[in-house]
């Protein structure tokens, strides 16, 4: 397999894998997962040239970057590390934010301790905090690099105008937030400030949380513990209409060659040169799959067919259930 093509973050010296590795899956979010086995993925990526390892210190609770550490022990200087904070516990509901800046400080400490590394490459904002002006969160963000502990700063699930005002206060080098084929309004609405501005987007989520690949036919083809079955797109008519809207794609990939993941892969990453995604998996052949879209050649009449087969806003249900939307897009 071919070394992954590799992309510029705006504002940055960062080059990534144009597909890389969303990590949240491998502590338990979607299911059990084995450390060991985590491992040797993460190691297995790294050698088939994804260096783009995207975590968080609110996957598994700090579970994800100790996981992390482990596996770049003597494989540091191979990746991009990234890594975000702000989403902080709060039993019984769903999560809180916190986005102060004396708290952001502290939140990067922890979070080099448990990667076990002296710098983060990337370092982002997980959710906005609407009770905390965006500058005042950058600007405690701004002192991690200041310090020696960040290299560049990135946004995820940020609006536009929430961009532009952190960008005033320090380059921002990514914005990540959900973008594929099913779910690509709010993305869409981005861009153009995005281009402006030089920032590059990370798309997660690119494959609709696996609705995309095809694998999941019926809500039975969901584990049980899997946080999926509480999202809308996968509940009831809603999953029906989702699905349906796959089959379209599923007849295209075929036409390609390809499976309808690559499929969609290949369709986010013509849609710009800043455009990079990280899907995630806990299994090797996926990993393979997912680096294979990059295989794939589309030339405009095939990147606008697949964008009128699923048109924007056609699929059903929302992104999050009900409590979590009010959290995304700030």
């Amino acid at each position: 397999m071919a070394a992954p093509e590799r992309r510029r973050l705006g504002n940055s010296t960062l080059e990534v894998s144009a597909v890389g590795l969303g990590c949240m899956g491998l502590s338990g979010t979607y299911g059990p997962a084995d450390d060991g086995e985590s491992i040797t993925l993460v190691h297995r990526a790294i050698d088939l040239g994804v260096n783009h390892l995207d975590s968080s210190d609110m996957y598994g609770w700090g579970h994800n970057e100790e996981l992390i550490g482990k596996a770049l022990k003597g494989r540091r200087d191979r990746v991009v590390l990234t890594t975000k904070f702000g989403q902080v516990q709060n039993p019984g509901g769903p999560n809180l934010v916190n986005g102060r800046p004396e708290y952001v400080v502290q939140a990067c400490d922890a979070s080099l301790k448990r990667l076990g590394v002296d710098v983060i490459d990337l370092y982002y904002q997980h959710r906005v905090d609407p009770t905390v002006p965006i500058e005042e969160t950058v600007g405690g963000m701004k002192r991690c690099v200041e310090q020696g502990k960040a290299r560049f700063l990135g946004l995820s699930e940020a609006a536009p105008d929430t961009v532009r005002r952190a960008h005033r206060i320090h380059p921002i080098t990514a914005l990540q937030s959900e973008y594929s084929l099913l779910y690509r309004a709010e993305a869409e609405e981005t861009l153009p400030t995005l281009r402006e501005l030089g920032v590059s987007f990370v798309a997660y989520s690119p494959l609709g949380r696996s609705l995309l690949t095809g694998q999941i036919q019926k809500p039975q083809d969901i584990p049980q513990g899997d946080r999926r079955l509480a999202h809308p797109r996968f509940q009831g008519d809603n999953l029906v209409k989702n699905i349906e809207l796959v089959h379209r794609i599923e007849a295209m990939a075929r036409d390609k060659g390809c499976t309808p993941g690559q499929l969609v892969l290949a369709w986010l990453l013509a849609q710009g040169p800043e455009v990079v995604a990280i899907p995630g998996t806990k299994r090797i052949d996926r990993l393979q799959e997912n680096i294979g879209a990059l295989q794939v050649r589309l030339d405009a009449a095939d990147v606008a067919r697949l964008s009128e087969a699923v048109p924007s806003g056609a699929a059903a249900g929302p992104r999050y259930p009900e409590a979590q939307m009010k959290g995304v897009y700030l």
